[in-house]
């Protein structure tokens, strides 16, 4: 539960094309996304985080914010919206019109994840998880990893920008260490995902940890999976 996007959270509405501001976030955007992640882990979507976490991994998120004024029409709750921690997402949006936050992990010089994905209730519809996750490649893109991997319940959408289901159990144990604070970590429904970057690497045909493995903490783990009935 590292992410808590659906389906709509992909789908861009002609009125908001434009409209979002992309951006890296900075200090002041801890408190509106702390409000964004642990609001949906109060309803056992995503994982909470502290503000220590987000101090310490901040230069990992990226948000998507309200770009000026012309968005108010699309957006009114916004108006409404104020300051202060503990705000569910189903609620107004936080202070500083953030809509959405998505973080970029890396786990080694060439392998990154896609993760802490979330997008305010009100602003559903309005292609916030699919900025997030474009400018989120790019940024991979830019540091040259070869590969990218998210866990997702829309691996379709994913499909759509590049990415296939992978076996989760088949990433590196490193990738699991927040799964085990998570309460479905029994019966795990996510989808691993995965994108090639750099083909001509040889990704596709060697595993995601590279030829060898660099020490104990390398090792695969197979994650447990709900029994089909």
């Amino acid at each position: 539960m590292i992410s808590s996007l659906r389906a709509d959270a992909f789908v861009e509405s002609s009125t908001a094309r434009g409209r979002l501001a992309v951006r890296k976030a900075v200090m002041h955007d801890i408190p509106p996304i702390l409000d964004l992640i642990n609001g949906y882990a109060a309803k056992g979507i995503m994982l909470p985080r502290t503000e220590f976490e987000l101090s310490e991994a901040i230069r990992d998120f990226t948000v998507v914010t309200l770009s000026g004024d012309n968005f108010r029409p699309l957006l009114a709750p916004v108006e409404q919206g104020s300051c202060g921690a503990g705000g569910a997402p189903s609620g107004p949006p936080p202070c500083q019109g953030l809509l959405g936050c998505g973080a970029l992990h890396f786990y080694s010089p060439t392998i990154g994840e896609i993760r802490s994905l979330a997008v305010h209730e009100q602003a559903k519809t309005h292609g916030v998880g699919r900025r997030l996750v474009e400018a989120l490649v790019a940024e991979a893109q830019e540091y040259e990893l070869d590969t990218v991997f998210a866990f997702t319940y829309v691996a379709e959408f994913f499909q759509k920008v590049g990415f296939h289901e992978v076996e989760r159990g088949a990433l590196p144990l490193k990738a699991w260490k927040d799964c085990v604070r998570c309460p479905k970590f029994q019966a795990c429904d996510e989808i691993a995902v995965l994108r090639i970057l750099r083909p001509e690497h040889g990704t596709e045909t060697q595993p995601l940890w590279g030829q060898a493995l660099a020490s104990a903490d390398d090792q695969l783990i197979q994650i447990p999976t709900p029994l089909k009935l």
